[in-house]
């Protein structure tokens, strides 16, 4: 828009009647673009006393920042600084002289906007698919014409449907792409004064960030420093800023977290050393100034069952145990248990056939329920937790407490006067129990009395007593005590006695220098062990009794030593701590009389060349030492025999020399002071003579023509041996 300032000439007041006072201003026409800086100057002809400014509102000037007086005697200049739109319009200059007579001279100032554009952007951006305006400030006055180029070629809305020139100016796109970024001018003109102008505006297009992924969930196994590595592609304009969250955290780059930025718009997240807690959502977003986008992937973790809790547990026999065994582990383990005494196993939902058992689990927690626990039911207990990843066993005791039990039924001891016996408490507790002995009510102290001594070990107290008269028979009383309960056993101490007399006296067995005499034991060992037997024999007739002592208790002995064709009188006492018992009824035997020996037993065994050895075995001599073995042999074609002589304290005779390849008959026999056993017969063969010089071996092992040759050159032996 145009603003106008006129110059007018002087004006002489119609109220002067003389031309004395006279104004003038210097310039007579002023155009001024806004922002530039003029100056008037008012001169007065005459005598005037004051000269002074008007502005267009009628107002007096008075110096300010932007206007500026500078006032003499007949001259004043108006300084306007920066003109603004609002400057436009006719400046008065007013003279008065003393008898205030006035005169005025004014000035139409125009003031015009040239051409300016304002604060434009360059780069300007817009959304890809938005609608963009691309501002193109332009000032002048008149209004310009403005057009607008891309590419050296005008825009019009002929040609580019999606372009619009708007009514400030500003060049609007509908549905702005990438293919639409570029360098734009903006020209302006103002014909009436031949101005122009431009201004390149360069436009850039963000295009909003495009994400994918490759895989959007994974598996890995916890603790075995396994890793795994996610991946993105990003694309937009400008390139994407990728960054990896987890639970509203950004990840930062650690020794745990690896990322990875590669050409191509592509982030990798690599995760080292998985563990448990690493498993859930993880987010890939992409950031530009067109905006954001995420995507999720999802770290299924794996976890090996591991069992977290299981204790040894005690309990009260007769009571119920819980056992708890707890596990954790992805997928959640299964549980089982299995008792080590037998190898039994339980499940989930498991119960014994006696009820004893029960197995109850949920969500990596199992408790065995034993009820009415036994002593057998202790002892190892083992846990396993197991998945389709692997399995966990831990192991725990299982410990029962249970009041004192006596071990023995033995409750009886005897012994005599002065003869020390032990009697023995032996108890079974747990917890170990304390325990005492107690006396016709009186309590029996760990030290003793004159005639009493107590020995205490772990489940065990011995109290040793020794009679010293009738007082000290009778009964003790042996208490067990721990925090389950009390328990009591009473011994009786009973005067020994002698055993009664073994019955049942038999002889068998009997030859001409041995018996063997078996009998019956006593019907009572007289409340002490019985030591060992004792045989009595004599002959009849005889006062002179010997003694044999049974091995150990054993019930058979054997006499020997006796006299052939003989008599003997035998008996049995038992004997045991006490002393000896009465004897049994007196048996009698006779022993057999001498006579001939029993054919000797025979084995043979080939002996050294044309030698064999016949082994001799004594049979029953008879009752008398064999003198001598008769030995005769012969060849099964020959009547005459050959005889050896061979001493009785031998047991083998030599024949020799013999036929080769000849059968042999033998006959044996045996020879004491009462004559001849009867004969044992035996049969042997001789083998063929063995080849000692090895012809035959070379001949059967080598060609005719290889022995030729051998025999010019050497001659050898080769011993052989079968």
């Amino acid at each position: 828009m145009f603003l106008f300032l006129f110059l007018s000439f002087p004006v002489p007041s119609l109220f002067s009647n003389t031309a004395a006072l006279q104004v003038s201003i210097s310039l007579n026409k002023v155009e001024l673009s806004v922002g530039e800086s003029k100056f008037f100057i008012c001169t007065a002809i005459g005598e005037p006393v004051r000269l002074e400014w008007y502005n267009p509102q009628g107002e007096r000037i008075v110096p300010s920042k932007r206007m500026a007086l500078h006032t003499e005697t007949s001259r004043s200049r108006l300084i306007i600084y920066n003109a603004i739109i609002e400057d436009a319009g006719i400046y008065r200059c007013q003279a008065t002289d003393a008898t205030g007579h006035t005169e005025e001279a004014s000035v139409v100032l125009e003031i015009y906007q040239r051409l300016t554009f304002r604060d434009v952007q360059s780069p300007q951006e817009f959304r890809h698919g938005e609608t963009a305006e691309v501002v193109c400030d332009v000032i002048s006055s008149p209004v310009p014409v403005v057009v607008w180029y891309y590419q050296d070629k005008e825009i019009t809305e002929e040609h580019h449907s999606r372009f619009q020139v708007l009514a400030n100016n500003n060049l609007q796109i509908q549905q702005v792409t990438k293919a639409d970024e570029g360098v734009y001018r903006c020209e302006a003109s103002v014909e009436a004064r031949g101005e122009i102008d431009f201004v390149d505006i360069a436009m850039v297009v963000n295009v909003p960030p495009v994400l994918s992924v490759f895989q959007q969930s994974f598996n890995a196994t916890a603790d075995y420093q396994e890793s795994v590595t996610f991946t993105c592609m990003t694309s937009g304009s400008p390139d994407p800023v990728v960054t990896w969250h987890r639970k509203g955290q950004q990840l930062e780059p650690s020794e745990q977290y690896i990322i990875t930025r590669l050409e191509g718009g592509r982030s990798m997240l690599t995760i080292r050393n998985i563990r448990q807690g690493d498993g859930g959502t993880y987010t890939c977003k992409a950031t530009n100034k067109a905006g954001s986008q995420e995507r999720e992937i999802f770290l299924k973790v794996f976890v090996q069952p591991h069992i977290t809790q299981l204790k040894n547990v005690t309990a009260v026999e007769g009571s119920a145990a819980m056992i708890s065994c707890v596990a954790e582990g992805e997928p959640l383990p299964d549980i089982s248990w299995r008792r080590a005494s037998d190898g039994q196993t339980f499940v989930d939902g498991d119960k014994s056939q006696d009820g004893r058992f029960e197995v109850r689990g949920r969500h990596g927690k199992s408790v065995l329920t034993i009820s009415g626990v036994r002593l057998t039911d202790l002892g190892r207990f083992d846990c396993e937790a197991l998945s389709r990843i692997g399995g966990h066993q831990k192991s725990m005791f299982l410990d029962i407490e249970y009041i004192p039990k006596f071990l023995t039924n033995h409750t009886i001891y005897y012994s005599w006067e002065g003869n020390p016996v032990n009697i023995s408490c032996d108890v079974m507790s747990n917890p170990p129990a304390t325990m005492l002995w107690r006396r016709e009510r009186f309590t029996i102290s760990a030290e003793g009395t004159a005639n009493t001594r107590v020995h205490s070990a772990d489940g065990k107290s011995v109290l040793e007593v020794t009679p010293m008269s009738d007082r000290d028979f009778g009964r003790y009383n042996c208490t067990a005590r721990n925090n389950i309960g009390v328990r009591y056993q009473e011994f009786i101490l009973a005067q020994a006695d002698v055993p009664s007399n073994p019955y049942s006296v038999r002889l068998s067995a009997v030859s001409q220098r041995l018996a063997t005499v078996t009998f019956m034991k006593p019907d009572s060992h007289g409340g002490v062990p019985i030591s060992y037997y004792l045989v009595q024999y004599k002959e009849v007739g005889s006062q002179d009794w010997r003694d044999v002592k049974s091995h150990s208790i054993q019930t058979t002995v054997v006499l020997t030593g006796l006299e052939p064709n003989t008599t003997y009188e035998v008996r049995v006492a038992a004997v045991n701590g006490k002393g000896q018992g009465e004897f049994s009824h007196t048996e009698t035997f006779q022993t057999l009389p001498i006579r001939e020996p029993s054919p000797p037993a025979v084995h043979g065994q080939r002996g050294m060349g044309k030698a064999y050895r016949l082994g001799l075995v004594k049979q029953d001599d008879g009752g008398m030492p064999i003198v001598e073995y008769i030995v005769k042999y012969k060849t099964d074609k020959e009547e005459q025999w050959m005889t050896k002589l061979v001493p009785g304290a031998n047991d083998f005779a030599m024949l020799q020399p013999l036929q080769w390849n000849t059968r042999y008959e033998v006959e044996i026999t045996a020879r004491n002071v009462k004559g001849l056993s009867e004969p044992t017969f035996y049969q042997f063969f001789m083998p063929q003579k063995p080849d000692i010089t090895g012809k035959r071996m070379i001949k059967a092992n080598f060609p005719a023509h290889c022995l030729k040759a051998a025999k010019k050159k050497i001659s050898f032996k080769i011993p052989f041996s079968h």
